[in-house]
């Protein structure tokens, strides 16, 4: 089988929307934007979905952790599928069959049925996989990095959008005479119908590389980007310590976004007695720079990449994790507002550009398993989350316990006001605690390591040596 000629785009120009790469960036980043924007679409109707199902507080919580352990699963296994099938299929019936839980979320009566829908629906956060995987497939190495954080920052803000989104569609559907209390039912449903009407465009206006669909390059006689036999691919994916490094490494990034960000809201308004709707307006607001933050980690990754080759990658990929480590762990000590906020800042812009540069290395470790690479990678994000929120849970549960055993013979008010002190106490040490884990894992990341063959192939898509002198057949 001939080796694949790349036509690979060497540059991410946004309005040649001939260009097949550039096409489908904008068509893998609104795709990833509307999962995002359905998976969490139910977050802002929460109070509405208590009362009309009756949930307790443990039943909420457990709708909010099946809907993430969906995803670790999902993401596992879409890589894989997608070495084996090529992003596009993929992409198609994920959002086909992922649409079916997210309108479905809309009819549910029972609790049970509550929790099937929110575990099936975060089967569509496997998007962020595919998404990683077409950019790679698209952009040459001069330019991935920047193309895989940009699509994967405007696909994230699906997370934050569906804050102002959804209320939005819920105000239209009430507007044209649908009852209130049903209106976050019909929302969901919309949703959902979007989601569907995405995969069949996906199925229609991209293509697998910018060569053509995996099926159509096999039937020409030219090698794929994955192997002939994909379960060799998979498993020497996950035999490669690289792997599990990054796995690693987007847990201390993407993995501590997420739980910083779910508990950021109360964290504020314990610690500095901010209102909650100014505390919720932060939050959102640093959810919103993902449209740059994540973008500066691939092209700073990518800088990086031209001037010292794969290792160059590696070492910026260090230095910011290292950065977002320290960040966290000073936002933990402070005690004013001005300097929080700053930190706070600076936070989510390393942590975001720690993201972006994990995702600039991602393609070059194996180019025969991109997809079960990007699957395992991005499972470890989802992974952190839940071993990060878990620990912040379990020792603030602890400390406000306490709080309130002290306190009970003080009156309503001062338990009330204890129990808030303790479970800022609690979380700020918690917070100082994984700052320094994530300083650690930046450590690790150095040892991530790129032969010499892997350094000319990246040379070659960069132009610098001839490509009859490597073979791109890995």
């Amino acid at each position: 089988m001939e080796p694949l000629l790349t036509h690979k785009a060497t540059k991410l120009n946004l309005l040649d929307f001939k260009s097949v790469p550039i096409r489908t960036f904008w068509i893998t980043s609104i795709a990833f934007f509307i999962c995002f924007f359905a998976w969490f679409g139910i977050v802002p109707f929460m109070p509405d979905v208590v009362r009309d199902l009756g949930l307790t507080p443990a039943q909420k919580w457990n709708a909010t952790v099946l809907a993430v352990a969906g995803t670790v699963f999902a993401r596992l296994l879409i890589g894989k599928l997608c070495d084996k099938y090529g992003p596009r299929l993929c992409y198609t019936w994920l959002l086909i069959i992922g649409s079916i839980p997210v309108i479905l979320s809309g009819l549910v009566q029972t609790p049970m049925q509550f929790y099937i829908c929110r575990l099936l629906t975060g089967f569509i956060g496997a998007s962020f996989v595919i998404t990683q995987v077409h950019t790679s497939l698209m952009f040459a190495s001069n330019i991935v990095g920047t193309a895989n954080a940009t699509s994967a920052g405007w696909g994230n803000l699906g997370g934050g959008a569906n804050r102002l989104g959804m209320p939005i569609i819920a105000a239209i559907v009430i507007g044209v005479g649908v009852a209130e209390a049903d209106a976050w039912r019909y929302s969901m449903v919309i949703a959902g119908i979007a989601c569907f009407t995405m995969g069949l465009v996906y199925y229609f206006f991209t293509k697998d590389t910018p060569e053509g669909n995996f099926k159509e390059l096999e039937a020409r006689g030219m090698q794929v980007p994955s192997t002939k036999k994909d379960k060799v691919g998979f498993m020497e994916a996950v035999k490669d310590y690289r792997v599990w490094l990054l796995f690693v490494v987007y847990a201390a990034c993407f993995g501590i976004e997420l739980t910083v960000y779910g508990t950021m809201d109360d964290y504020l308004q314990n610690t500095f007695q901010l209102e909650r709707i100014t505390a919720g307006n932060i939050v959102l607001s640093f959810a919103l720079m993902n449209i740059f933050a994540r973008t500066l980690g691939g092209y700073f990754g990518d800088k990086f990449g031209k001037a010292r080759g794969l290792k160059g990658r590696v070492w910026f990929l260090a230095a910011i994790l290292i950065a977002e480590g320290l960040m966290l762990s000073l936002f933990s000590l402070a005690t004013g507002l001005l300097v929080g906020f700053v930190l706070l800042v600076a936070f989510s812009l390393t942590v975001q550009m720690a993201e972006g540069a994990t995702f600039s290395v991602v393609p070059f470790v194996n180019r025969k398993a991109i997809g079960s690479i990007s699957g395992i990678v991005g499972a470890g994000g989802n992974f952190g989350a839940f071993l990060a929120a878990l620990f912040l849970s379990s020792k603030s549960a602890v400390a406000e316990k306490a709080a309130l055993m002290a306190s009970e013979t003080l009156g309503a008010d001062a338990a009330a006001a204890a129990q808030s002190a303790a479970a800022a106490s609690a979380v700020s040490a918690g917070y100082l605690v994984i700052g320094g884990l994530i300083v650690m894992s930046g450590m690790v990341a150095l040892a991530i390591r790129f032969s010499t063959e892997d350094e000319k192939v990246a040379e070659v898509e960069l132009g610098r040596l001839q490509p009859e002198l490597v073979r791109i057949d890995n």
